[in-house]
This record gives C-alpha cells, sequence and structure tokens, in this order.
C-alpha cells in the first residue's frame, strides 16, 4: 500500500475516534440509563382467580387493584375517591346515583372505557351463571337480589347507560356506601369483546384487557405474577414504576429470608415468630396498622356434630383463651377477637360475647356443662378436623387452640392443613367440619361484615341461616337514620354471637416490610396500596 493512502486512512481513523468521543449527551444517557424500575411485591399464597366477577380471595383483589379501575376508587386513608367516575350525584331519596366518565379512560388496547363496559361487569356479577362468590355485594341495587336467585333476568338489573360516558344506577333501598362499595374489584368493568371471545380465559396473559394502572403480563403458578405498565392508563404520567413483580410465597419466614436477602422491596406479612429481631434490627422498615378483618374458625352447620347444637359450639368458643393467643402465639399487635365486627368500623359500636370479662374458671365450668349436655365425656371424646391452609401463623394458632380443647374438655382435634385453593374447594363441597377462615371488610360498613353472614349470601361459609338475624340485617339494609341503622347492625351482631355458627379468634392488623427506597407507601385499615402510588428511589448505599 502507497504512503500516501495509509495516512489518508490513518486520518479517517482518528477523525471516527473523535466523532465516537464526542457523541451527544442524550446519547450517552441513553446507552447509560438504569433498568426499568420493577417493584417487587409479597402477594402471599397463589391468588384463586384475577378475574374481577369471580376472585374471591383478598391476595387475588390486592392485584386485581392494580389490573383494574372501578367506577370509584380509594384515597390513601382508604376514603372513597373518584376512579373511571370523575363525580356522582344521588337523588333526594337516595335511591338513583349518576356516575360521570372520564373522556380519557381506556382500555390496555388503547380502546375507550364507556358506561356499557360497568353495565355488563355488574349483570355479570350478579347473574347466577358467572356464579360469583361476591353477586349478593350489590344486593342494594334494584333486582340484584332476584337475579342472584334466578328469579328475573341479569338485563334486569338496576343499571342503565344512557349514554357512553353515564352510568346510572337504580337502589331497591338508599345505601349511602354504595360508592365505597363499587371500589372493590369485583365491581371493575369488563373488556366485552374479550368476554365475547375469551369467556373461560379472560383473566389470562395474552388475552386479558384491564383499565388500570397495569396490565397482566406473566402468571407463573407457584412462582410469581408479572404486571407491566399501562400507557394507555388515564392517569398513566403519575406511575413511576414500569413493572410489578407479585412473589408467590405462602410461607412467612421464607418471605422475610427473600426480603432480608435483597428479593423483595415489601412483604405481604411480618412472621411472628421472628418479630422480635425485626422489630430491633429493622424497626424503620416496620409497617403495623389496623386493618377491618376478622380471623375465624368455622363450623360447617349443614351437618353433624355441630348441627343444630348451638350449645356444643359455644363450648369450644368458651375455652378458647384469645387474649393469650393475642400475647403470646400472635405477638405482632394483632388484638382479641371477642365479636365478630372489628373495632374502628364507621358510625358502629363492635359488640362481644356475654362471657368476655368472666373469669376463665367460669367459662370452663359452663363449657364442661354444655360440652356434658351434647352427650359428650372423658369416655366419650368429641372428635373432628380442624382444616386450615398452611402456614406458620395458621399453624401455630391450630395447635394452640387445640391443645386449649384438649385440655378443658377432652376433645380430640385432628388438624389438618392444605393448600389455601384446596381449602376454598373443600369448603365448597361441605367436606370441612371445622375450618379456618378470615373476613376483611369490603368498604368501611358495618354491613359488609353483616351481609357476610346472611343465610342467601354467597360467601356465608359456615352457611348459617337465622330468620331473626336476616330481618334485622334487612331492617338495617333499608333504614336512613344513622343511629337506628346502627342499632340494628348491633342487634343483628348480638344474634350471631349468641348462635356461634364461627368463633372470631382475633382482628388483624396490617404488617409489612417496606425497603427504604420505596417512595410513597402508606398505612390505612383496609389495607390497600396501590402500586401506581409507588416508585422506587436509588438504594442507599
Amino acid at each position: 500500500m502507497i504512503p500516501g493512502v495509509l495516512q489518508r486512512i490513518a486520518l479517517a481513523a482518528a477523525l471516527l475516534s473523535i466523532a465516537a468521543c464526542s457523541r451527544s449527551p442524550e446519547t450517552n444517557t441513553t446507552a447509560a440509563a438504569p433498568p426499568a424500575p420493577t417493584l417487587l411485591r409479597g402477594a402471599g399464597p397463589e391468588p384463586d382467580s384475577l378475574d374481577p366477577q369471580k376472585a374471591r380471595s383478598v391476595e387475588s383483589q390486592g392485584i386485581l387493584r392494580d389490573l383494574c379501575e372501578g367506577l370509584t376508587t380509594l384515597d390513601k386513608t382508604a376514603g372513597v375517591a373518584p376512579g373511571v367516575a370523575t363525580d356522582w350525584t344521588v337523588s333526594a331519596d337516595g335511591k338513583k346515583y349518576t356516575f360521570n366518565l372520564r373522556p380519557d379512560a381506556r382500555w390496555s388496547n388503547g380502546e375507550r372505557v364507556v358506561a356499557a363496559d360497568f353495565v355488563a361487569a355488574l349483570r355479570r356479577l350478579a347473574d347466577p351463571a358467572t356464579a360469583s362468590g361476591y353477586a349478593q355485594v350489590i344486593d342494594v341495587i334494584e333486582n340484584a337480589s332476584d337475579i342472584v336467585a334466578g328469579k328475573k333476568p341479569p338485563e334486569s338489573l338496576g343499571v342503565q347507560a344512557p349514554a357512553e360516558a353515564t352510568v346510572v344506577i337504580d337502589l331497591a333501598t338508599p345505601a349511602a356506601y354504595l360508592p365505597s362499595l363499587l371500589s372493590h374489584t369485583s365491581a371493575c368493568p369488563v373488556h366485552r369483546p374479550t368476554l365475547d371471545q375469551h369467556p373461560t380465559e379472560l383473566a389470562k396473559p395474552g388475552s386479558m384487557i384491564s383499565n388500570g394502572a397495569f396490565v397482566l403480563k406473566e402468571w407463573v403458578q407457584g412462582s410469581h405474577i408479572l404486571v407491566t405498565r399501562n400507557h394507555h392508563y388515564w392517569n398513566d404520567r403519575a406511575t413511576r414504576l414500569d413493572a410489578v413483580k407479585y412473589l408467590l410465597i405462602p410461607d412467612e419466614n421464607a418471605e422475610l429470608t427473600r426480603y432480608r436477602a435483597g428479593g423483595l422491596h415489601t412483604t405481604y406479612v411480618v412472621p411472628r415468630g421472628q418479630f422480635d429481631w425485626i422489630h430491633a434490627n429493622l424497626a424503620d422498615q416496620l409497617h403495623i396498622a389496623p386493618q377491618l378483618n376478622t380471623y375465624y374458625y368455622g363450623f360447617n352447620l349443614d351437618k353433624a356434630p355441630f348441627k343444630d347444637h348451638p350449645g356444643l359450639r359455644r363450648a369450644l368458643s368458651l375455652v378458647i383463651d384469645r387474649d393469650k393467643l393475642a400475647h403470646s402465639v400472635l405477638r405482632v399487635g394483632e388484638l382479641p377477637a371477642y365479636g365478630w365486627v372489628p373495632p374502628g368500623v364507621s358510625h358502629y359500636t363492635s359488640q362481644s360475647f356475654d362471657y368476655r370479662d368472666r373469669p376463665m374458671a367460669e367459662r370452663l365450668a359452663e363449657a364442661r356443662r354444655l360440652y356434658a349436655q351434647a352427650g359428650y365425656s372423658a369416655a366419650k371424646p368429641l372428635v373432628f378436623e380442624l382444616r386450615y391452609n398452611a402456614g406458620e401463623v395458621h399453624n401455630k394458632v391450630a395447635v394452640a387452640v387445640a391443645s386449649m380443647w384438649k385440655e378443658a374438655l377432652g376433645v380430640e382435634a385432628r388438624l389438618t392443613a392444605v393448600e389455601f385453593k384446596s381449602l376454598l374447594q373443600d369448603i365448597d363441597r361441605r367436606d370441612v367440619e371445622v375450618f379456618r377462615s378470615s373476613w376483611q371488610g369490603d368498604y368501611n360498613d358495618a354491613y359488609t361484615f353483616a351481609q357476610y353472614l346472611k343465610s342467601n349470601f354467597g360467601i356465608n361459609l359456615p352457611h348459617y341461616r337465622s330468620t331473626e338475624y336476616d330481618s334485622l340485617v334487612d331492617a338495617a339494609a333499608v333504614e336512613i337514620d344513622v343511629g337506628k341503622r346502627s342499632e340494628l347492625l348491633q342487634s343483628a351482631e348480638r344474634v350471631v354471637l349468641r348462635d356461634h355458627p364461627l368463633m372470631p379468634i382475633y382482628f388483624y392488623v396490617n404488617k409489612h416490610l417496606v425497603k427504604p427506597e420505596v417512595d410513597g407507601w402508606y398505612d390505612n385499615v383496609m389495607n390497600v396500596v396501590y402500586s401506581k402510588d409507588l416508585g422506587l428511589r436509588q438504594p442507599r448505599p
């Protein structure tokens, strides 16, 4: 090669080198950008479903609040706030609500969210063919009860769409709590074309069209659920996360291990066995707050030995030392439950068992008398199975309560731990005798706890049936006066506590560990923290 050519090649290489070193700041910034922020949230056990109208578990609803948005939502204090509806009005008699929708509300495929989507969802919720456990939640809407009972068609539900941006709801009776109730995930809209094309795959990755801040990307059974940012969401500009990965970890200790290793930003719960260590070493990351949630043991009231034996049920409840459980077994602030409705509910005074303040010796004496009257003794002990979903706290509570029954009465309770989905299936099949469950208020009103035990409510797991109780709850549902309504609901709770269809054990508290780099975390009695409100800071060195 001749010298002139070599010189020209050298000069060109030098110019290319200079150009490479003088790229624009924007190009450098793009190349050095940090990875997209993904929040790693503990989600507890596997959700039973992510179909808004079919999901039953609290775990499912926590994820659904990121995927879908109803007419209303909750603010950071669990108060009702605008959702897809910007505002609403109510008629003078309190029986007609008109909701005005946002013109920029969109599905994750870019299509507009319209009033007909809410009409379809609420009809689907009430339709017996859906078999939704939450169908009776909207029984205050006109004709809902008859639709659920199969007496009227879903199209007769008191919900109309007179315009694309207007939803009108007619009520059977006044219900001031309706806007709060409509923030529940079961009232989320449904994407009608997807429902028509994939009726059994409405909530699967690849087919689910949602209207919340995130969209379902993947669901790996027993591992995780990944949701990614929905850029069509009406308030996407306020979203700071590109994705949320829900880790499905039913074991509390395993979740803590993952959190300490940096594999989680927030936990679903806090393990009781390590609470003292957590309080001493991670106090700045520990969040504890009251929650509207009752942990209970339910009786199968459809068959022996507990059907038609309220005295036997009372005997088992009498000997449970709830204070000892709260202070020695649970130990993270839970309150002993001597009633059904948790403290802190608006415009309500929680009720208690009549034996709450009696000395344990007196309670034991009555329990043994009732036990004997039911035909049981040391020679003929009561034998039954207590079935519960596997988990450290459930194991500890079950062992402790079974020991109390054994020591006080000679009861032989077989303890059986199963997966959560299996437990729900067993309860639905009535293949249980005594079972563990809980009920979290769907809105901040005592009616959400009263309704749970109505004879016609789909998630009345003990199958409690009481004409007296139903009458009181029905009367409360139509009562406009706040004071009288509260008195009726309190009377209804006292009937339940007398009949013992279930045994409240303790009232939950919200308990989470939250990494310092999580920005925007908040606590409230509904235990609702939307991922759209959160962000991630760079972790401290």
